[in-house]
């Protein structure tokens, strides 16, 4: 019988398991059976408004700095986690602007609101719900950013028609993301550890930029793209030796972009 998952149960679990085990170095892939560890992090430490006990490293990339934010602001981010890229962002739209964290892990979410807490901040709101199906009005957002999240979601399809919905007219988003060049093979997208750490559900990138398009945005940039080594050991974990050779031939990889769009004016 076909190996299936359910990839928001997976996802909830994982990432729970991050913030109550308080794993910040890893993504949750890290441990294995292997005890393997990889990151496709990029550091934030440099950045003003950055706050350690929201980076759990989970990220593939830094969108607030290609998303044109600006004082005043109001801005989505989607996946928000423990709220490492909203507290960047709110140090950029200042106290006349608004950030929303969403997601759908409560442990993240509770989390977030811990740290806002302690930080004192009054234009911030973290908040539970689902990319699919967004608790967040039309045209609420200047800016829509999320970081290495949307790989996660079982319909892009639906997600993408979400971020436009809730984009303002002449607003624009920000995601950096993870996409393949090539096609995941079957047993790694049934692989729950490789599903929740942003591997097996890597789309094919003309594909994922495809279903944007759908959604109606316009002028479209890849304003960052870097490729992901993932350590052998932790594919050779899930693929048969048959499939590892296959795997090897194919030139599969995994790329981290950061993507530009907009929702037309008009």
């Amino acid at each position: 019988m076909e190996k299936t998952i359910d990839p928001k149960s997976v996802v909830k679990k994982k990432y729970s398991e991050v913030v109550n085990e308080s794993c910040g170095c890893c993504a949750p892939t890290a441990r294995s059976k292997m005890d393997t560890s990889f990151s496709m992090a990029e550091d934030y430490s440099n950045l003003a408004g950055y706050n350690p006990d929201a980076d759990y490293s989970l990220g593939c990339g830094v969108p607030t700095k290609h998303a044109e934010i600006n004082s005043g602001d109001s801005v989505v981010d989607l996946g928000s986690g423990a709220g490492n890229d909203v507290f960047i962002v709110q140090n950029i739209v200042g106290s006349s602007g608004l950030v929303i964290g969403l997601d759908m892990t409560q442990d993240m979410v509770d989390k977030a609101n811990l740290n806002k807490q302690k930080l004192g901040l009054e234009n911030v709101d973290f908040i539970l719900g689902d990319i699919e199906a967004m608790p967040i009005d039309d045209n609420q957002a200047d800016v829509v950013i999320s970081n290495c999240v949307l790989n996660l979601v079982p319909d892009k399809q639906k997600a993408f028609a979400e971020i436009y919905r809730t984009t303002k007219r002449g607003g624009h988003f920000c995601i950096s993301d993870i996409v393949s060049e090539g096609r995941i093979p079957e047993s790694l997208k049934a692989s729950a550890e490789l599903y929740a750490g942003c591997v097996a559900g890597a789309l094919p990138k003309e594909e994922y930029l495809d279903f944007v398009r759908q959604a109606g945005f316009v002028n479209l940039q890849i304003r960052q793209e870097r490729n992901i080594d993932v350590p052998e050991q932790v594919v050779r974990e899930v693929l048969t030796e048959e499939e590892w050779k296959t795997w090897e031939k194919s030139g599969t990889g995994l790329v981290s972009i950061t993507l530009y769009a907009e929702k037309p004016a008009s």
